[in-house]
């Protein structure tokens, strides 16, 4: 169905997944959001556009933006010649700032966690084995996450490709 736009499929795409996302919990409005922006066909929103798409206030929409970009999942621009302020995604995508912003928080998770292990009385006790194992999980996560995401870059070209190659070649 290339090329015809059912904004009220839209608009439940963007509510399920927020749904999805919270019963994770990651905020709804959060979630929402993002996936406003998403499935925007304008490059970039205000927080009242954002507001009028999603049945809420322009208030409401100000600390989903606030943590979405704190977690590089959007971007904030000013519109020229006003106080507002343009949200938009990020040029390489919301998902891959957000992995990459968590890579850090799985390095500082292993650091702290490398420091707790005498604290938690060595390894050789059950506290510091337990804590011991949970450094060496997020340094071995940290470390799967950095070849994913460069795997990552390879197959988003890939795909890329294969969606703007003519249907009859």
């Amino acid at each position: 169905m290339t090329g015809s736009r059912d904004e009220d499929a839209v608009r439940q795409f963007v509510e399920h997944v927020a749904m999805v996302l919270a019963d994770y919990g990651f905020p709804r409005m959060s979630g929402r959001v993002v996936m406003a922006l998403m499935t925007a066909e304008e490059d970039a929103l205000t927080a009242g556009e954002l507001g009028e798409r999603l049945g809420v206030s322009p208030a409401a929409i100000s600390g989903a933006v606030r943590q979405l970009t704190t977690l590089s999942m959007v971007v904030r621009e000013p519109v020229p010649g006003s106080r507002a302020d343009r949200y938009r995604l990020p040029l390489d995508h919301p998902w891959y700032g957000a992995t990459t912003a968590k890579n850090s928080l799985l390095k500082q998770l292993s650091e702290l966690a490398a420091e707790g292990v005498d604290a938690a009385g060595g390894p050789e006790t059950g506290p510091g084995l337990r804590v011991a194992e949970m450094a060496d999980f997020f340094e071995f996560a940290q470390g799967e996450m950095d070849k994913i995401v460069g795997r990552w870059v390879a197959v988003k070209e890939e795909r890329l490709a294969e969606r703007l190659r003519p249907a009859d070649s």
